[in-house]
């Protein structure tokens, strides 16, 4: 019997009981391995040695980075704090920010989910909107309230982009997603595509144009019950198969 794909999950730094901890819920890894991948938790710390973290790299066949309460810190795109703004995770951003040119440069298959959306977009050198609802034009993008089931259902369509990765793997050119951010794509990132968009013209999932192998990063959070939604269950079916191909 073949061992599974080996996905690299990038963790949050965050105190626990008193202790700083890195962490990953379990959405995200009960995710994969639902798809037949091997979830690993990858820890974070800010003073990332790129040698180490490229050796890391190389022994894994995938790498997902993750939703997260904390946002990529203003200052790595330019921006000043908004008010709203109030968690950050530096020891994550330096961990991302290494991770991800050095998984492209592997042709490593790469997943980013809400904040790893965001951290794709920074990456490439695009900025992010601190409030979303603040800006003119713009929906609430927030999480709805009451309970998991409710802020996790489909709140509003996307428009997928002809010739991108989701029109390759999902048969329509429209699907209902769920909403759970404050921040979105201000300024897109040098060589990133738009692979789709909300009502209000907001970036929903974005890719890189050059890219050879599954690199692809969504705004919404396709890891809860993705086998019972069509749109998130062809995702992580095809950022499984890169895996495997990678493998």
């Amino acid at each position: 019997m073949q061992s599974r794909p080996l996905v690299g999950v990038i963790a949050c730094r965050r105190m626990v009981e008193g202790h700083p901890s890195h962490m990953v819920t379990d959405k995200y890894l009960s995710a994969l391995r639902e798809y037949g991948l091997e979830p690993v938790i990858l820890p974070v710390w800010e003073d990332v040695d790129t040698d180490a973290a490229g050796a890391l790299i190389d022994r894994l066949d995938g790498l997902v980075l993750t939703g997260s309460y904390t946002n990529v810190l203003p200052e790595r795109y330019g921006a000043e704090r908004a008010p709203e703004n109030t968690r950050d995770d530096q020891d994550r951003d330096a961990a991302a920010m290494t991770w991800v040119p050095l998984a492209l440069e592997r042709n490593m298959p790469l997943l980013g989910i809400c904040r790893g959306f965001q951290e794709l977009n920074v990456a490439f050198g695009g900025s992010l909107h601190q409030a979303v609802q603040n800006v003119p034009g713009m929906l609430d993008h927030r999480e709805p309230e009451g309970e998991k089931e409710q802020q996790y259902a489909p709140v509003h369509a996307i428009d997928i982009q002809p010739g991108g990765w989701l029109a390759k793997l999902f048969d329509g050119a429209k699907s209902e997603v769920n909403s759970l951010h404050q921040q979105g794509v201000d300024r897109l990132g040098e060589g990133l595509r738009v692979e789709a968009t909300a009502p209000d013209g907001l970036v929903e999932a974005i890719s890189v144009a050059d890219a050879r192998c599954f690199t692809l990063a969504v705004q919404w959070h396709p890891e809860w019950k993705p086998s019972e939604h069509p749109l998130y269950d062809v995702i992580f079916r095809g950022f499984s198969d890169a895996c495997m191909q990678n493998r």
